[in-house]
């Protein structure tokens, strides 16, 4: 009698995105699947993110896209061709959760929401036959190699389903170090370190900044500013923001964390916004050279320049609290209010961590060079990218990149 072949066991350690697209990659492979988290519940940092509307790609041109990447696109750009924009927005829509393209030009399934997209993926996983062990945190291997995991005392989830388990190959997808109550709290960094694995330290990504405001600037926190244009250097980006207490934060802000990161590494980091970017200097001049009237200054300021008094705060507290004399310095002020930046927010605060798992310490497979069987997908990896569709849309690619990199080395083991 034939006796049926043994399936191969696949670890996931790891419940959010990149750890559910591996397991789902291996589960329709025909393994096995076992995915652990330390939460209780699946995909909690994927639903948050999904709370204003789950961006999940976004439509520019595969050039334009890829340069969104900046310096990471060296290690990331083959594995975005395997599995770019259009495979993300099929997978979801195979989901039954159908698409659009926002005016910005960013995709989101037409409920707006993660939840659904997850309960349909966690279904469609159940059905593949992938089991899950919930409330259990990973802290590395015995000296036999085999995984560890400290479990929660309340516990429910297959309490039996990690005794005496010998995954044939693990991917690791525990996230970044951004989000420590849902779940990605950087922790791992400890047991792969002293695993021999090369590490880059967390930074903060597509964070605010924090800015030392005036007390007449502080009046406005909380006001957003909406069609700005915001330079770092040679760095410019268009978006909207919002004062904050502490500074400021938003996409046009988050577009900058690597140049602002780089700039404060340096010493000193400046901001530079435009608050009319759809208008020229020399137009704006003539805006503001109408007869003033009776008016105040900041009155006239708003109607002929088209600003919000948010705005025209900012731009007094780019120049010691007074607005200049005259047209043409008005509208210099008003296109160039540069502003000093003493930090990023802190971790905690942070949408996106850069740092971890440094490339050098993976092969192309996404294998780690010092673990053998053990591969890294999503945030854990060191890239970096700004919001917009682009961080979900890596995260994918480098979980495809591993899971099938998995696969191969399983079908190599098999074949030596």
């Amino acid at each position: 009698m034939t006796q049926k072949p043994v399936r191969k066991i696949a670890l996931i350690i790891g419940g959010g995105p990149a750890g559910l697209f591996a397991a789902e990659t291996l589960a329709v492979a025909g393994l096995r699947v076992v995915v652990v988290d330390r939460m209780p519940s699946l995909g909690r940092k994927f639903l948050m993110a999904g709370r204003g509307g789950l961006n999940l790609t976004h439509s520019e041109t595969v050039e334009r896209f890829k340069s969104r990447y900046g310096e990471s696109l060296t290690a990331l750009d083959q594995h975005l061709d395997i599995y770019p924009a259009q495979r993300v927005i099929d997978w979801a829509e195979g989901l039954g959760q159908s698409t659009f393209v926002g005016s910005s030009g960013r995709v989101f399934p037409k409920a707006m929401k993660a939840s659904p997209l997850l309960r349909a993926w966690l279904a469609r996983l159940t059905t593949l036959g992938v089991t899950f062990a919930l409330r259990r945190r990973w802290l590395g291997w015995d000296i036999t190699g085999q995984p560890l995991f400290a479990t929660h005392h309340n516990a429910t989830t297959n309490q039996d389903l990690l005794s005496g388990l010998r995954p044939d190959v693990t991917i690791l997808a525990l996230g970044g170090a951004s989000w420590p109550r849902l779940g990605s709290d950087g922790q791992w960094a400890t047991p792969l370190a002293a695993a021999g694995v090369t590490l880059t330290p967390f930074t903060p990504s597509n964070v605010g900044v924090v800015i030392p405001w005036s007390e007449p600037l502080l009046k406005h926190a909380g006001e957003p500013l909406k069609r700005i244009a915001v330079s770092v250097g040679d760095k410019r980006t268009r978006g909207e923001a919002m004062i904050t207490k502490h500074g400021l934060e938003g996409g046009a802000i988050y577009a900058l964390s690597p140049q602002l990161r780089d700039a404060l590494a340096s010493g000193e980091a400046e901001l530079t916004i435009d608050f009319r970017p759809d208008l020229s200097e020399e137009i704006l001049v003539g805006h503001l050279s109408k007869p003033r009237g009776k008016q105040s200054m900041s009155n006239h300021v708003r109607k002929a320049a088209g600003i919000t008094p948010a705005a025209i705060a900012l731009v007094r507290e780019s120049r010691e609290g007074a607005l200049p004399n005259g047209p043409r310095a008005l509208a210099f002020a008003i296109k160039n209010a540069t502003l000093k930046v003493t930090s990023l927010e802190g971790l905690d605060r942070a949408i996106s961590t850069a740092g971890g798992v440094a490339f050098s310490a993976v092969d192309g497979a996404m294998m780690l060079k010092a673990r053998p069987g053990v591969f890294v997908a999503g945030e854990m990896l060191d890239w970096d990218a700004p919001t917009g569709g682009y961080l979900l849309q890596a995260t994918f690619a480098t979980a495809n990149a591993a899971a099938h990199g998995a696969l191969r080395w399983l079908a190599n083991a098999e074949n030596t």
